[in-house]
């Protein structure tokens, strides 16, 4: 692999992609083991795709904003290193497909020089800090919620507590009551709140989660000032480090840890853990998200487009007005959240004119355009509708959402997008009037991960498979009575039946007509729902479900035309770290380094951090040589005890578990930091001197 030199004018940066290629040249030559080198890969952003030799690389996007030069600039990124496509996510991010991992560092480069990132966008660490994109123009809202999400971003990105957790850990920012960034599914959520005092605060939700197994959070502060929600952050994330489960990564999300501890003890370590906090108090920069500029006032002339059913459908669905008096934020429908580059472009020239120049990727993967004068509105429309967006019933029962599915992802069941667009068509055409429905949300997912979000949905499918006549059917998994109640309240969606991907479509009209006939005056599908019970769904799909009747065309999935079947490869939601005793003794040497640098840099709390992942990283070395494999941080150090220490094989000034957790009985100062990494250096040693012995 050729070596390459950036010119970007961040150091910091500048030395990660070095770094990047400097591991992918050291995996090509057989130095860094595979597994090792998947969770490297990982925390910078290049996830391996369902087809081989080829990357998915995640942009990182914090709540969703994007200028204009930095989506042209993606654009120019995925023609010259991916497949000229702009996926954008559930997650605020965009994705860019098909590309070669040895070009990942020069991608990385280009996307830099208009401060565009993709460190931390995958693997075990903080994922994309989610916002509602209306944040900043929401007439219901207490204040923007922008700039704290944009102080999370900044605070944890490289930040060494939370770089080789267990798990991922997501964030969420609402912008209003109705919480429409889903608090109630995030590890943490958060929703605005103003005391009695006119204080900013959070209303802070703790421990949910989507996947295989869902969890709604719990509500662990009404008001949390707005100074100490990013010390509570790095308490919680400092105590799901130590105590995250490691080995079976299905088990490894905060979620399982308050199912595991209990949410009493968990709050009492949380709290424990901020006497070690780098900030005890965190003052909030207002200003670092700045309201963008209306566009200039132009002279707009009358346009017959407005007489049309299209442009009024078009302005009753996707168009709101700020709180700005005189503007409006405009809604793009993005079908399966694919735009083509040459689109992206052509898209960017035609609403530049009319729109202030930051658009925000929403959750239900479409955009949302701001600062529109409504004299501006018809040519706007016109602009969209030259480039195929302009589709009414955005964030309507119309706006399916999905995951890739079996197009990119390695753990795609189904093709969810194919059916997404089917879906879609049976509401746009057998049902137009639902374009006005935006209580009900349909989600999808290839499989039963939830990248799709098809556990808080109303109406949720997810890939699966059954087997009839000794064949494999692609299947879905209905789920039902999922989503948002409001201010931290949800609701998870209740598997219901399983039927033949291709009569998903059936499904959704056998519901939407059982609905129409039987729902109560101003009953929601929620209320419709319970009142029914889930038997009385079961009953009512059960006949579609009846595999009996199969015809030929429904063994093959939507979007194929061969026989259906369950490749799945190997996921990469979280990066696997490699116990091998070598390596995570290299480990604990690099990390010493780093540790090291930070305390001449005066950064005391990185640098006691860096000193305790030593201590646990090496303490894990020796254990597997006597076969010992803990799962979580905790475990490794009281088994060290217990095995080196307590046996008078390894000589301490005191027990194992004292000497580390110093880490959360004293300050971050520079005298703890001297006498910690002191501590460490003595122990690296001693294990030094163990091994030369063992030679």
């Amino acid at each position: 692999m050729q070596s390459f030199r950036t010119e970007l004018e961040n150091p910091v940066v500048e030395k990660d992609i070095i770094d990047l290629e400097k591991k992918i040249s050291a995996f090509r030559e057989g130095k860094i083991h595979e597994e090792k080198f998947r969770s490297l890969r990982l925390a910078r952003g290049v996830y391996g795709q369902r087809q081989p030799g080829v990357q998915m690389v995640r942009i990182k996007l914090p709540f969703g904003k994007v200028t204009f030069k930095q989506l042209l600039r993606i654009a120019d990124v995925s023609d010259e290193y991916g497949s000229g496509n702009l996926h954008l996510t559930t997650r605020q991010d965009i994705q860019i497909h098909y590309v070669s991992l040895d070009r990942t560092p020069q991608l990385w480069e280009e996307l830099e020089r208009d401060d565009v990132t993709i460190r931390e966008a995958c693997g075990n660490t903080v994922r994309n800090v989610t916002s509602s994109p209306d944040s900043g123009i929401n007439p219901n809202e207490l204040f923007d919620v922008s700039p704290y999400a944009h102080a999370f971003f900044s605070y944890f990105l490289r930040n060494p507590i939370c770089q080789e957790m267990g798990r991922k850990i997501k964030f969420s920012f609402s912008s209003d009551e109705k919480d429409t960034a889903y608090s109630y599914i995030h590890d943490l959520g958060f929703i605005p709140k103003i005391n009695e005092k006119g204080e900013r605060g959070f209303k802070v939700m703790l421990g949910g989660g989507l996947g295989a197994q869902p969890f709604l959070a719990s509500l662990v502060h009404n008001f949390l000032p707005e100074d100490q929600i990013i010390p509570y952050a790095e308490s919680v994330l400092r105590v799901f480090d130590r105590y995250g489960e490691r080995t079976n990564r299905n088990k490894a999300r905060l979620k399982y840890l308050v199912q595991k501890l209990g949410l009493e003890e968990l709050l009492r370590l949380i709290d424990e853990e901020r006497i070690a906090n780098k900030s005890k108090s965190f003052k909030i920069d207002r200003d670092a998200v700045l309201s963008p500029e209306p566009p200039a006032l132009l002279e707009y002339p009358e346009l017959e487009v407005v007489n049309t059913l299209e442009y009024q459908h078009w302005r009753a669905t996707n168009v709101v007005a700020q709180k700005q008096a005189g503007f409006y934020g405009v809604y793009v429908k993005v079908p399966v959240g694919d735009i083509k580059t040459d689109r992206a472009r052509k898209l960017v020239e035609g609403i530049s004119p009319h729109v202030a120049d930051e658009i925000r990727i929403t959750q239900n993967q479409g955009l949302l355009l701001k600062f529109v004068r409504a004299a501006a509105l018809p040519a706007l429309y016109e602009a969209l509708k030259a480039v195929d967006f302009a589709t009414p019933g955005f964030d309507s029962i119309g706006d399916v959402t999905t995951c890739p599915g079996t197009d990119t992802c390695n753990l795609g069941i189904s093709n969810s997008m194919s059916l997404s667009v089917a879906l879609e068509e049976v509401i746009y055409e057998e049902f137009p009037e639902l374009i006005y429905d935006k209580d009900i949300k349909i989600k999808i997912s290839g499989c039963m991960n939830s990248c799709g979000q098809h556990g808080l949905a109303h109406i949720g499918f997810h890939g699966s498979s059954v087997k009839a006549n000794g064949k494999v059917v692609p299947a879905v998994q209905v789920m039902l009575g999922g989503g948002t109640v409001g201010d931290g309240a949800g609701r998870v969606a209740e598997r219901v039946i399983k039927a033949p991907s291709k009569r998903a479509t059936d499904v959704l009209r056998t519901l939407l007509n059982d609905f129409s006939a039987n729902h109560q005056e101003e009953e929601s599908f929620h209320a419709y729902y319970d009142r029914q019970g889930k038997d009385y769904f079961y009953q009512l799909l059960k006949p579609l479900a009846d595999l009996t009747t199969l015809k030929e065309e429904e063994y093959v999935d939507w979007g194929h035309e061969e026989i259906f079947n369950t490749a799945i490869g190997v996921g990469e939601c979280a990066g696997v770290v490699i116990d091998l005793v070598a390596t995570l003794l290299l480990e604990a040497e690099e990390k010493l380094g780093w540790a090291r640098a930070s305390f001449e840099a005066g950064a005391w709390s990185d640098a006691i951090y860096h000193t305790y992942a030593v201590f646990v990283n090496a303490a894990k070395a020796l254990l597997l040589d006597k076969a010992v494999n803990s799962s979580t941080q905790i475990g490794v150090i009281r088994e060290f005890d217990t095995h080196y220490v307590e046996t008078g094989e390894f000589k301490l000034k005191s027990t194992f578990n004292e000497l580390v957790l110093q880490i959360n009985k004293n300050e971050p100062t520079a005298e703890f930091a001297a006498a910690y990494l002191a501590d460490v250096t003595d122990f690296f040693n001693q294990i030094n001197a163990k091994r030369e012995e063992q030679i």
